[in-house]
């Protein structure tokens, strides 16, 4: 399903020292994974054995016993499509090895050996075990079966899923494994553990995990010993999570004393076209590896995971007020470079009492406060024309007077009268001809005006406008520095709102923030908006989602819409999503020649759209190949 493969950390309830109890917890589980169309289960470290079972690892009676439950679990799993990783002990040419076998349909596919063994502290592992990095290109006899053994060895179902294995402390070595395994095309990392608890470790466990699934731009599933297997000084809480390209999608409640598994959605194709979209990691050395083919995987028939609606906006749980902050400063920084390099000390802004040109104003009286500049020195033009409202011209002029900058007002009907006459154009003939006339005016105002007082024109369009097109070419498309340029829409009331935290200008804010979005570029008759943006090109949060997909990771149009129905939870329906789509890839693709020659602008988060860094396309390619990959049935 568009790429997502279901994994499982199970945490099995463990018995030290008996393979045949420890077997019954670990079947149970497996059993659970296939009815909930797991592809993957990971257990802990030696699950089979028991981690803690120290110098019984040196007797024959246990490994014997250990063998024995090992071919019971293969009898089980004939029919089982779900891949099983298991710790077991393997005695290869007189050495005993912490190993991960990997099973699937009543078959061992594969061995692999731990890299690094702890020896510190409460860990004596080289007591009893010996280290498998450098074993490669090698096979190892198991139950009466040749199998392949290694560090080497990937596995891979030829479509998506490609996964490696490291075990526990390979994790918090330097170097661990899974980034050479990450280097070579896995885009899953399981890694069996026996991590105990000590105070605050399960939080350092958890970053770890976290960091190192998005260094290796893959999805990382940590299963961890159980309190089972408590013993003498240590103590097991049974961690199990996964994490995806830097965010934990799910961890368990630790110290449960019964079996349990997590689960959750990765999404693989993502990973692997933000890996050739976002990153050096082509440049990342390959050593030679092993690939072992996977049988037929469970796939998913319903996704159970939480697409956010507004992937540009913090989550929830994000610090709003330490992220409006950097959001802040990076526009405001980057103003005050263009300023001081340019020797310029005012700034120019079209005010019009909407969403963007708030924003750049807030931002821009920002940077005037971290400079210690007068914000009289910030001069705030509102511009009138046909179709502004009282409402709008209200908000833009109490803002500006509650900042305590310049405003200056600029009615441009009679302006944009004598332009209609130049150029024989009947002023009742409202169409594109009536509008842009009225967008250059103003872009014309605010340069002239800014030669005359020596000031910088602050473009306010944002992100979302600049995805869809939605501006005048040379009109508001243009400015001396477009402040806004790195911002969408969603994202533009997120900030907004923050700003509400100073009483002088909280009713005002709230007022901007429940106006439509408008150009106000047609007439009215009641003082009433006419022309509300959203029902032209269509809802903004929708063409945020479809944006960010689209350039993220370069997501197939039916995708794209998949994940909106998900994300949005049928706020809309299927044909509402597809026309809309349609609409933001025929635009996103005719508009590029004004993304081609756009005013300089603050990058603020991984998705730009300047030509000079982040996206450069082709002005005149064709949108069709997109449309019909959407109309497929």
């Amino acid at each position: 399903m568009y790429g997502y493969y279901r994994v499982a950390a199970a945490v099995n309830k463990t018995t030290v020292a008996n393979p045949q109890k420890n077997t019954e917890e670990i079947l149970a589980l497996i059993h659970e994974a296939a009815i909930k169309e797991a592809s993957v289960i990971v257990f802990p470290e030696l699950s089979l054995t028991g981690y803690t079972a120290s110098d019984l690892f040196l007797n024959q009676t246990l490994l014997a016993a250990q063998n024995e439950q090992l071919q019971n679990i293969l009898n089980n799993i004939i029919d089982t499509d779900t891949v099983v990783i298991l710790g077991i002990a393997h005695l290869e040419a007189d050495r005993l090895y912490n190993c991960a076998a990997v099973l699937q349909k009543g078959k061992i596919l594969g061995i692999i050996p731990k890299s690094y063994l702890p020896n510190k502290k409460e860990f004596y592992e080289k007591r009893q075990f010996v280290s498998g990095r450098d074993i490669v290109r090698t096979t190892t006899e198991i139950l009466r079966e040749e199998v392949f053994f290694g560090v080497d060895l990937l596995f891979t179902d030829s479509k998506e899923m490609t996964f490696g294995v490291e075990i526990c402390e390979d994790l918090w070595a330097v170097t661990p494994p899974s980034c050479h395994m990450a280097s070579n095309g896995a885009n899953v990392l399981f890694n069996l553990s026996a991590s105990n608890e000590l105070i605050g470790k399960h939080e350092y466990r958890e970053e770890l995990v976290r960091t190192q699934s998005a260094r290796c731009m893959a999805s990382y599933v940590y299963a961890s010993a159980g309190v089972g297997e408590s013993t003498t000084d240590t103590v097991y809480g049974g961690h199990a999570l996964i994490a995806e390209y830097g965010t934990t999608l799910i961890q368990n409640e630790r110290f449960r004393t019964e079996s349990h598994l997590v689960t959750a959605d990765v999404d693989l194709e993502r990973l692997r076209w933000l890996r050739i979209n976002e990153s050096s990691y082509s440049d990342g050395r390959r050593k030679k590896t092993r690939m072992v083919k996977l049988g037929a995987l469970p796939r998913i028939t319903q996704l159970q995971r939480k697409i956010d609606p507004t992937p540009f906006v913090p989550s929830a749980y994000a610090d709003k007020k330490a992220r409006c902050d950097e959001i802040v400063h990076i526009q405001a920084h980057g103003l005050i470079k263009r300023m001081e390099h340019a020797h310029i000390k005012k700034a120019l802004i079209g005010i019009s009492g909407g969403l963007d040109s708030t924003l750049a104003l807030l931002s821009t009286c920002k940077a005037f406060e971290m400079m210690d500049w007068a914000h009289k020195n910030i001069i705030a033009v509102t511009m009138p024309g046909f179709g502004t409202t009282s409402r709008t011209k209200s908000n833009a002029v109490e803002l500006c007077k509650a900042l305590g900058v310049t405003l200056k007002e600029v009615d441009i009907t009679a302006l944009s009268m004598q332009e209609f006459n130049a150029i024989d154009h009947d002023p009742a003939d409202l169409s594109v001809a009536y509008e842009n006339v009225q967008a250059r005016a103003r872009t014309s105002i605010l340069m002239n005006m800014a030669n005359k007082e020596g000031g910088l024109v602050i473009g306010t369009g944002d992100l979302s406008e600049i995805a869809l097109g939605w501006s005048t070419y040379n009109g508001d498309h243009m400015s001396m520095y477009a402040l806004n340029s790195g911002i969408p829409k969603t994202l533009i009331k997120y900030v907004i709102e923050y700003y509400k935290s100073n009483a002088k200008i909280a009713d005002i804010i709230d007022d901007i923030l429940d106006t439509p979005i408008s150009p106000e570029l047609l007439p009215h008759s009641d003082d009433e908006i006419v022309q509300e943006t959203e029902s032209i090109v269509g809802p903004y949060e929708l063409h945020d989602f479809f944006l960010y997909h689209f350039i993220k990771y370069g997501a197939k149009p039916s995708k794209i819409r998949f994940l909106a129905l998900e994300a949005f939870d049928h706020k809309y329906d299927e044909e509402t999503v597809t026309k809309w789509l349609k609409v933001f890839l025929k635009r996103f693709f005719t508009q590029q020649f004004k993304r081609s020659c756009i005013p300089d602008g603050p990058k603020v988060g991984t998705i730009s759209l300047s030509p000079r860094a982040d996206w450069k396309m082709p002005s005149d390619a064709e949108v069709q190949a997109w449309l019909d990959e959407l109309d497929k049935p």
